[in-house]
């Protein structure tokens, strides 16, 4: 399908924050800033690190603290309210400076050149891209087959159910214009499910969006925070809250502009 004709009226951006929930993560969350920050310097991208240290019971908060030394955009902050993945996410967006911002992994799971390729296509004037590791360009190394086998089956769920050419609705890493988070609010989902929530959010509330591909390695430290068995029920339940508004809201949450007309997106092949 043709990539549509992006709106005139898309404000440039200014500075990109990336937001980065930490939990326990001593082994790696000086790596990921310090690689993160070289990256974004190098090709010349404004931006801001805000790592979100979400009740962390090891040393990740006196690192971070020491690593601002070496990374003067690292914008450490310390979840005090409730926690959980989604809690630490939505604080970062409180109180982060960008008008854009990409959300990643503590882990180093994700790709730092990949966070570069989001900001420029937010650039075109895209309201939100969404990464994928299974379309065309994409991969995974190192993915637990039980976990892949899950999330593929996740996925191809919510893609038949809202009828949209996405396969990778529940990976974190993607990247949103300001206007279209707090076009999102608010937000239900303290744990996991926001992943699946803010994209969602942006299809169902008319936002452009494009998608392009991304690699995802499996953690080389640490522990993995995401447990399938809790976040079955949180999934559905913001699944179907999102499915209740698209159907039953009269567009009530609906973007509010000209440009607002749900547009079509590039077609990720059929799984």
């Amino acid at each position: 399908m043709k990539r549509p004709q992006l709106p005139e009226s898309a404000q440039p951006l200014a500075l990109l924050s990336v937001v980065i929930p930490a939990q326990n993560e001593e082994g790696c969350i000086a790596a990921t800033v310090e690689h993160l920050h070289v990256e974004l310097r190098l090709q010349k991208v404004p931006h801001e690190i805000v790592v979100v240290d979400d009740g962390s019971t090891d040393s990740t908060w006196e690192i971070l603290q020491r690593t601002t030394a070496r990374v003067p955009t690292l914008h450490p902050v310390q979840n005090q309210g409730p926690h959980g993945f989604g809690n630490a996410v939505t604080l970062g967006f409180d109180v982060m400076l960008g008008d854009a911002v990409v959300v990643m992994m503590a882990d180093e799971s994700d790709d730092c050149r990949d966070v570069v390729r989001y900001w420029r296509l937010l650039n075109e004037g895209w309201d939100a891209v969404f990464g994928s590791r299974f379309m065309s360009g994409g991969g995974v190394i190192d993915y637990p087959w039980t976990k892949l086998y899950i999330n593929r089956l996740a996925n191809r769920f919510l893609r038949v159910l809202f009828r949209v050419p996405l396969n990778d609705f529940t990976n974190a890493f993607k990247a949103y214009r300001k206007t279209v988070i707090d076009g999102c609010r608010p937000f239900l989902s303290p744990h996991f499910n926001l992943t699946v929530e803010l994209p969602l959010k942006t299809i169902v509330r008319g936002y452009s969006w494009t998608t392009m591909p991304i690699t995802w390695r499996n953690r080389r430290s640490g522990i993995s925070k995401l447990k399938i068995k809790e976040m079955g029920s949180r999934y559905l339940f913001i699944t179907l809250y999102c499915w209740l508004e698209k159907h039953f809201s009269r567009g009530d949450y609906w973007k509010r502009s000209e440009s607002s007309q749900l547009r079509s997106k590039d077609v990720l092949p059929t799984l």
